[in-house]
């Protein structure tokens, strides 16, 4: 959500004359996140996010606007592509893939309390419950995770030689430590794989929708809250708060239980969702991409979590 590609006022008048969006107002980039450049496009009939896409390719984009279309429809409160009059949502802008969608009510939460904690799980287990229908259809399944085990070793083989000995012995013991890790068994299906605060918003405690659904794939879905678990249930230090977590955890399981595997992998899953992202940290900090409004986020945070998640073994369950 940081801005790599500049798009002019003049640029995007002429994009969106095959919209039906009403006259453009205002033009402003969004500087936070650190993957696509994001807008926010304001029309004299609505308010709208335009993401030109800096890595991924036409062809690989369907998949997010019909999943974010699927979850809209199911109830999910998350944006809805806009489509032209033609009834396409992706098009090409400043040489960029590029789409418009919805944009959704409320704001990211810096300090969450444990009621938006709970709502983040109950609608991360609805979501994974309304995506079931969408992973079954036949251009939509099985969809491989970008971050997934296969992108962690190659990245941490990118990053080895610019640590510390130090953190090169903690990198290598948890790539051994997934190399050890059998998922096969765990329930599956689509995630959104980046659940952070910073991609749900609130209206107090409500939550106004979920966004920034591009890293959306076919995984594990315990890794999933996982990942969220790492960023809406922790200290300062790293380490899990109870309170949080008990809220996020139980809000999930009352719409969709853990099974016996999914309890019993829980601690595995979530030191991998912390090495991810440890990972993906390390990396934008060591090779960052030129951009407008750009933000590079601490990598020492997920590490630090990393070493609480191989400290605690506790099953929360």
């Amino acid at each position: 959500m940081s801005v790599f590609t500049s798009v002019s006022i003049p640029q995007l008048k002429t994009w969106l004359k095959d919209y039906a969006i009403g006259e453009l107002l205002e033009l402003k980039g969004i500087s936070s996140g650190i993957t696509n450049t994001n807008y926010f496009v304001t029309t004299n009939q609505d308010k709208y996010v335009l993401t030109l896409f800096e890595h991924n390719t036409l062809d690989e984009l369907p998949y997010f606007i019909d999943l974010m279309s699927h979850l809209a429809s199911h109830g999910i409160p998350c944006p809805r592509p806009i489509s032209d009059k033609t009834g396409q949502s992706l098009h090409t802008l400043n040489g960029k893939p590029a789409a418009l969608i919805s944009c959704l009510s409320g704001q990211d939460i810096e300090s969450p309390n444990s009621k938006q904690c709970s709502a983040v799980g109950e609608v991360l287990a609805q979501m994974h419950l309304a995506s079931a229908s969408f992973d079954l259809q036949p251009n939509h399944c099985n969809s491989h995770n970008p971050r997934g085990a296969d992108w962690r070793i190659k990245t941490a083989s990118l990053v080895m030689p610019n640590l510390s000995e130090s953190d090169q012995q903690l990198l290598k013991q948890n790539i051994a430590f997934q190399a050890s890790l059998d998922v096969s068994q765990l329930p599956m299906g689509v995630i959104h794989a980046d659940l952070f605060r910073d991609n749900v918003l609130f209206n107090g405690d409500e939550i106004g929708g979920l966004i920034d659904f591009y890293y959306a794939c076919h995984d594990v879905l315990a890794y999933d809250l996982a990942i969220a678990v790492n960023d809406w249930c922790v200290n300062i230090d790293g380490s899990l708060d109870a309170p949080r977590l008990t809220a996020m955890l139980s809000a999930y399981q009352a719409v969709r239980p853990f099974n016996a595997a999914e309890q019993a992998a829980w601690p595995s899953l979530l030191r991998i969702a912390a090495l991810r992202f440890w990972l993906s940290r390390l990396y934008d900090q060591m090779y960052p991409q030129a951009g407008e409004l750009t933000h590079a986020k601490d990598p020492h945070h997920f590490k630090n979590i990393l070493q609480q998640r191989i400290q605690s073994n506790i099953k929360h369950f």
